[in-house]
């Protein structure tokens, strides 16, 4: 009997600044010298992203660390994004390998980033942790969602992983001018508290809608024959 052969899910990137970014990386991609490969790439985007979380733990006593850390996060950026665009421009996928690869490090990476966040002082321990619970329930949403429906959606709601890269720059600048903390409805919070909040309930509504839509067409495209008898099931 002949062996099934592999399906490579089909990708979705509809993010607010997936044209711009599509465009950058091809053009990077086609610019890189032959000796840089895919995992070369990968490795320096979970380098980086390791390395970020290590300057948000140094900011603790050294603001200026955190241009340090915005330099990483553009470094994460490259590494991360353009690994799979240069496989694809140089017809070098693989496409299990490079799923596993790639998404595996990012994981392991964000725990290390929210984890120097909760260690800095500009962010509290318990927003930090559920902001990585969050994430890690989106990713497996997220991942059994590609297995069971062949479509890997890389941004929910307009926002992927570029725009919380520009977002979390952003709060490094806001930092380095104004300090940590920020008025919100005549009382004073972290800056990140107040960001790590809205990212918490965004990504949980997120969450809950997803998880909602793909049961739902999950659901329709395996219909159960009407049962004979009164008992009904699934396999």
């Amino acid at each position: 009997m002949a062996k099934a052969e592999f399906q490579n899910a089909k990708r979705d990137q509809s993010s607010l600044l997936a044209p711009l970014e599509k465009r950058a990386l091809l053009w990077l991609a086609h610019r890189l010298p032959g000796w840089v490969n895919s995992d070369h790439l990968t490795a320096l985007g979970f380098v980086a992203m390791l390395l970020t979380g290590v300057t948000y733990w140094l900011a603790r006593w050294n603001r200026s660390a955190l241009v340090a850390g915005i330099a990483f996060l553009a470094l994460n950026w490259f590494g991360d994004s353009l690994d799979g665009t240069l496989a694809r421009v140089r017809n070098r996928q693989r496409p299990r390998y490079g799923f596993y690869v790639d998404h595996m490090p990012d994981s392991i990476g964000t725990a290390a980033l929210l984890g120097g966040l909760a260690l800095s002082s500009f962010m509290s321990e318990w927003i930090g942790l559920s902001l990585l619970v969050v994430f890690l329930l989106m990713s497996i949403q997220s991942y059994l969602a590609t297995y069971t429906l062949g479509t890997f959606q890389l941004s929910f709601w307009k926002f992927s992983p570029t725009e919380l890269r520009v977002l979390l720059m952003a709060g490094n600048i806001a930092l380095l001018a104004r300090g940590p903390m920020a008025r919100l409805a005549g009382r004073s919070f972290l800056l990140f508290d107040i960001g790590g909040v809205a990212g918490i309930v965004g990504m949980t509504a997120m969450l809950i809608v997803s998880s909602i839509r793909t049961t739902r067409t999950l659901y329709r495209l395996e219909p159960l024959d009407k049962p004979s008898g009164p008992e009904g099931g699934r396999a």
